[in-house]
Parts: structure tokens; C-alpha cells; sequence
């Protein structure tokens, strides 16, 4: 057994029945083949395979509490809105660590169709449903899942019914806070039915930056035939603070997916994606952006199956990286035998600032039929010093030129976003990162409201 999944099994066993009471059917069931899984694994050191710059062992290695009794920990959530981050909600939901909790009025607007709310609550509602979802498409040989799966006990939950669409993006607002250093295991479980439309915005703060904190998330999503869904993160952490998040997603026939992903702030951040065609004619939107400075890290895994034919997969991806910073972009695209006129094309591109700062890339390709289209591409660089020369000769000073070029590296990751009120605010608050703000969001209390 690793070392450092010891004290979790040994939590586990110890405390099954306080973890399965808190939980329910579906949620409780998976846990004993969770701890089989974790107990047989080795977690992946930095300098492993697709673990660049990241160590799972060492960051799981420390003592986190997790609120297995369900405590109420007093969060003062006025801090996460001072900004009004996303501006446009339809409804406003929070997982206030590893608990949901949302008040009555966030549903008053919703239309008939939406089940939205705890995950807990809706698998003791209606088992069935969940059971036929839950688990069955993220990967428990996945050390993050698996350990998700063995704590799990609330989350998420949003099924869109065929036909339903949503004019306004739904909102979800996860928010670290304890006063001791804290683990919020965290689960998302989203079917977009045949026909529907919804968009998800999840914004991730942490309100403390003088205790350490870890979030462990596994979201899976299923899409059906013909339907549409955008999930948008925004992550604004603190040094301090751990992300391990694990992205799965599964396309019916005709479904349009977009995905995009920001660090903003961040301590030590690992997102991983895997996206599976599974029916023809789908299209997939997956970009994604981190800044970094002083010591933060931020590794990022993508993987994409084509397992059907006449799908199309656009991936973006950038970072930039200063003082002694570190990020790693790998990303695979997988074509399988018979998935003919595939279109999938990949990109990484990145800035790095400083000589200690250090960006590692490796997008792959692995297909397996010859009627496709597919490339692939890194860049990492600096500023161009010929731009910012020229910015200069038209009066601007070499900080303002630098900040420009900058915001303009990241401007086609923004665009991505769909919700004007939200890409808007996205340009404001990367403008404000790269000016060198200890924080863009969460502690601002002077940016208004802008409404589409």
C-alpha cells in the first residue's frame, strides 16, 4: 500500500459507518471498491509519466482533516460575492467546502424540468437515477476518483430534461474556508438530456491563505443526442491551497460541448480532463488558461477519444509563467479504429517570464484510420521585444506594453466563453492579474454589476 493513501484507507475503515450515514445508497455503495482500488496503488511521484512538475504522494502525504461528522464551519459568504462573479446567473448554488448549500431562491426562477441541488438529497430521492449514472464514467484506476469515491458524501446535482433548454447560465460557487487545515471532497454529477441546453459557471475561492487547504473534486457529465452544454471554472485560490480535479465527459449524437477552464490564483493545482465521443457528428470545445507567478504550480492532462465517426475536437490551451513558477500541459487525442472523417486539432501555447520560471509540453496524437484530420502544436516563448518596442514608440510605458501583450496572449481563451457578461468580466479580471494583484476577485469590492 502507499504510504500516503495508508492514513485515508485506515480513516475509512475506522469510520465506514459515521461516512456512509452521512452519505446515501448510491453514494455509499462504490466506497469498498474505492478503498480495493487505492490500497493496490502506487501514486505518481513528480517526473512520472504526465506528471511533469506535480507530485500526487507528496501533496496527499499531509495530515487534512475532513468533516466526515458534517460540522457546521461558519463561512462568511459576502467575501465570495463582493465581486459578483459570474454577473448573469439564472440561479446562484454553493458547495460551502464539501457540503451543498443554496437558499430557497435559487430555484424560484428555474423552469420545469431542472432537478438542481445535493447530490445527497437527490440520490435517496431517486436512487435509480443517479445509480444509472453515478460512478459509471470516471475511472476509479484514477488515484483522484478513487479517493473522491471513498469520501464522497455531497455535491452536485443537475439533470436538464429532454427538450429543456436554459436561457441563463446556472451558477456554483465552491468556497474552502476552515480555520485548520481541511480536505472538501467534492462531487458533481450533471445529464444534459436529448434536445436540452444548459450552461454551468463554477467559481472556486478559498477565503483563508494562512491555512492549508486541498479540494477534491471528480465531475462527470453526460450529454445526449442533439443537446448543448458549457461548463465554464474559474479557480481563485490561495497559495496555500490544493486542487485536484478530475473532468469526465460523454457525447450522444449531435451534442455540442464547451469546456473551458482559468487559474487565476492558485497554490499547487492538477486538472485533468477526459472527453469521449459516443455518438457521430458531436463537436467539442476544450480550452483552458493559468497564470503564474511566485512559486504556484499548475498541471494540466487532457485526453480526448474519438470512438465515433464525424466528430470534431478543438483543444487550446495556454500558460503563462513567471518568477519561479511552474506549469505542464500534456494532451493526447485518440482516434479510434473507424471514427473516419475525425477532425481534431490540439495547441498549447505559452509565455514564460522569468529564467527560473519553467513550462513543460507533450500534446499527442494517436490515431488509428487514415480518414481524418488532425494536427497538433506547442510554442513557448517570451514577449516578442519588437511588440513591445513598437508599443513603446506610441507613448506607452514598457510595464503597460508587457500587460497589453499579455491580456492579448490570453484574448482567443476568453473568447471561448459564450456569456458576454461573463467573458467581460473574464478580460477584466485577467487585466487585473496581470497588473500584479494579490487577487482579481474575491477580495475586490469596487467592480459593478454588468448584466448581458
Amino acid at each position: 500500500m502507499d504510504e500516503a493513501l495508508r492514513q485515508y484507507i485506515d480513516l475509512y475503515e475506522e469510520h465506514r459507518a459515521l461516512i456512509d450515514a452521512n452519505g446515501t445508497g448510491p453514494l455509499n455503495a462504490l466506497r469498498p471498491r474505492a478503498a480495493e482500488m487505492l490500497a493496490a496503488m502506487r501514486l505518481p511521484r513528480r517526473g512520472d509519466e504526465n506528471f511533469e512538475n506535480i507530485d500526487l504522494a507528496a501533496l496527499l502525504a499531509p495530515d487534512y482533516g475532513i468533516n466526515l461528522q458534517k460540522v457546521p464551519i461558519d463561512v462568511n459568504t459576502d467575501m465570495t460575492f463582493s465581486c459578483e462573479v459570474p454577473v448573469s446567473s439564472q440561479s446562484v448554488m454553493m458547495n460551502v467546502n464539501d457540503t451543498f448549500a443554496s437558499a430557497v431562491e435559487a430555484y424560484d426562477n428555474l423552469p420545469d424540468g431542472v432537478d438542481v441541488g445535493s447530490l445527497r438529497e437527490f440520490a435517496a430521492l431517486d436512487p435509480e437515477t443517479v445509480t444509472a449514472r453515478y460512478g459509471t464514467l470516471a475511472d476509479m484506476a484514477n488515484p483522484v476518483v478513487a479517493l473522491d469515491t471513498l469520501f464522497a458524501q455531497d455535491g452536485l446535482y443537475l439533470h436538464v430534461r429532454k427538450g429543456v433548454r436554459l436561457e441563463r447560465p446556472l451558477q456554483l460557487v465552491n468556497i474552502l474556508s476552515a480555520s485548520m487545515p481541511l480536505m472538501a471532497v467534492r462531487r458533481v454529477l450533471v445529464v444534459i438530456d436529448d434536445d436540452a441546453e444548459a450552461r454551468l459557471l463554477v467559481c472556486d475561492h478559498s477565503q483563508r491563505d494562512d491555512v492549508a487547504l486541498m479540494a477534491l473534486e471528480t465531475i462527470e457529465i453526460f450529454v445526449g443526442r442533439n443537446a448543448r452544454f458549457d461548463y465554464y471554472n474559474i479557480e481563485e485560490s490561495t497559495e496555500s491551497t490544493v486542487r485536484l480535479s478530475a473532468l469526465y465527459v460523454s457525447q450522444q449524437a449531435g451534442s455540442q460541448v464547451n469546456i473551458d477552464g482559468m487559474t487565476l490564483f492558485n497554490g499547487s493545482t492538477r486538472n485533468e480532463y477526459y472527453c469521449r465521443f459516443d455518438g457521430e457528428e458531436a463537436g467539442l470545445r476544450l480550452y483552458g488558461m493559468g497564470i503564474g507567478d511566485r512559486a504556484r504550480v499548475m498541471s494540466t492532462y487532457t485526453r480526448i477519444d474519438h470512438s465515433a465517426p464525424r466528430c470534431k475536437s478543438d483543444e487550446l490551451f495556454k500558460f503563462s509563467v513567471d518568477d519561479t513558477s511552474t506549469a505542464a500541459f500534456t494532451g493526447r487525442i485518440y482516434v479510434a479504429p473507424g471514427a473516419v472523417k475525425t477532425e481534431a486539432y490540439q495547441a498549447n501555447r505559452n509565455l514564460v517570464g522569468a529564467p527560473e520560471a519553467k513550462m513543460y509540453s507533450k500534446p499527442q496524437l494517436e490515431i488509428y484510420n487514415d480518414d481524418v484530420k488532425c494536427s497538433h502544436g506547442c510554442a513557448i516563448g517570451q514577449l516578442d521585444p519588437m511588440q513591445v518596442f513598437y508599443m513603446r514608440t506610441r507613448g506607452l510605458t514598457e510595464e503597460t506594453a508587457r500587460l497589453l501583450l499579455r491580456q492579448a496572449f490570453m484574448a482567443d481563451v476568453i473568447a471561448a466563453v459564450d456569456v458576454p457578461s461573463l467573458r467581460d468580466r473574464l478580460r477584466l479580471l485577467t487585466e487585473r492579474r496581470f497588473a500584479g494583484l494579490q487577487s482579481a476577485c474575491g477580495r475586490c469590492t469596487k467592480c459593478t454589476r454588468a448584466d448581458d
